[in-house]
């Protein structure tokens, strides 16, 4: 997120800030270790979810813009830092949440005074969707911004085809998978297509500039966030 969309975590905490809430971001920390894991590294992978354990778990929450990142502290985490004989007790992963899961189940909030006059599609992520279980609370999100039109991808909701190291072993697989993923964007006729995971928007992103389209991917804290 610091290296492709700064912008969303910098109105993820933003966002928090005005709430009330006192947010930090610890310099020192790097990769979840998501990518080394899915790649079958899982020494490497340990080393970084120890890492990352380390120098967050003195905070009260973790919030992340990301539903992949989320999906690999609180679902793989105890998993991958076991001990051979049964998984290991994480009590940060119980700490960690996606951005709109946090803002909807924990905070109670889905109204942040928002506005919006454009027509806006969402893209359910895999991880956010699938690992998470995270479907409903983008949409209320959504559903509050004043003027913003909200309107349904009709796919699925399938795959934008990135998939982590996917989109490297299988290009040819993952380039159709977002081609189809474009065209369901674009049978919308949203200018929009939000999405709450970088990978996601980055594939698209890619894809939509590559077919000339004139819809513009956008995360949905930028949005929120009212820097789009």
């Amino acid at each position: 997120m610091d290296q492709y969309f700064p912008q969303a975590g910098l109105a993820v905490a933003r966002i928090l800030k005005r709430l009330g809430h006192h947010v930090e971001y610890p310099a020192e920390q790097t990769c979840c270790g998501q990518p080394a894991f899915n790649a079958g590294l899982r020494a490497e992978a340990a080393a970084l979810a120890k890492r990352f354990v380390r120098i967050f778990d003195r905070f009260d929450a973790v919030v992340a813009p990301s539903g992949s990142c989320v999906a690999m502290v609180r679902n793989f985490y105890p998993e991958l830092l076991g001990d051979g004989r049964g998984p290991a007790r994480v009590p940060l992963a119980g700490r960690t949440f996606e951005f709109s899961e946090f803002l909807v189940d924990r905070l109670n909030v889905t109204d942040l005074g928002a506005a919006f006059n454009e027509r806006v599609t969402y893209h359910d992520s895999c991880h956010l969707l699938r690992e998470l279980r995270v479907q409903e609370q983008p949409r209320r999100l959504l559903r509050a911004v004043k003027g913003l039109e909200l309107v349904e991808l009709n796919d699925g909701p399938a795959c934008c085809g990135f998939g982590g190291v996917f989109s490297v072993k299988f290009p040819e697989v993952s380039t159709v998978m977002a081609e189809d993923k474009v065209a369901a964007i674009e049978r919308t006729g949203a200018r929009y297509v939000v999405a709450g995971d970088g990978g996601c928007l980055m594939h698209i992103g890619g894809m939509l500039t590559r077919r000339g389209s004139k819809v513009r991917p956008l995360h949905l804290a930028e949005l929120l966030g009212g820097v789009a």
